[in-house]
């Protein structure tokens, strides 16, 4: 559970991990950098590796709790996994904000009232009990 928030070229994230109803760590690292693929995945922890693998093209044998964002060669893109046919992915349009993950709804409503992605993560960390900590940013490069 967490906030990734997409606005103006900037995915923005908080830092929070939780198990059940308690903090883990306020400073957890959410992007994940494989093979020049940037990963910020929202859900169960223990199923990352296996969204990361199967974007990749190894399918996992089990159900996959977790979804995000990816930027991949400057595009940004939902990915998620679907139990019968593996990977799924959008595109996402670079115009349009987006947000995931349990306090998406506070982020949004945030940015429809103007808030960047960063200050849309720190308006969810006020309502949200999941999301928290450090709120980091990464700017999608169009070479990227």
């Amino acid at each position: 559970m967490t906030t990734i928030a997409y606005k103006d070229g900037v995915i923005a994230y908080d830092s929070r991990q939780a198990r059940g109803g308690a903090i883990v760590s306020d400073d957890c690292l959410k992007r994940q950098a494989v093979d020049g693929v940037s990963f910020f995945l929202a859900g169960a922890v223990c199923d990352e590796k296996a969204l990361i693998a199967a974007y990749f093209g190894t399918p996992s044998p089990v159900p996959v709790e977790c979804s995000g964002y990816v930027v991949d060669g400057g595009r940004l893109q939902m990915v998620g996994h679907d139990d019968k046919t593996g990977v799924w992915r959008q595109d996402l349009d670079p115009a349009n904000p987006d947000a995931i993950g349990s306090g998406s709804a506070y982020a949004m409503a945030a940015m429809d009232m103007g808030a960047s992605a960063e200050e849309a993560v720190r308006a969810a960390i006020k309502r949200d009990i999941y999301t928290g900590g450090k709120v980091r940013t990464f700017r999608i490069a169009r070479d990227q």
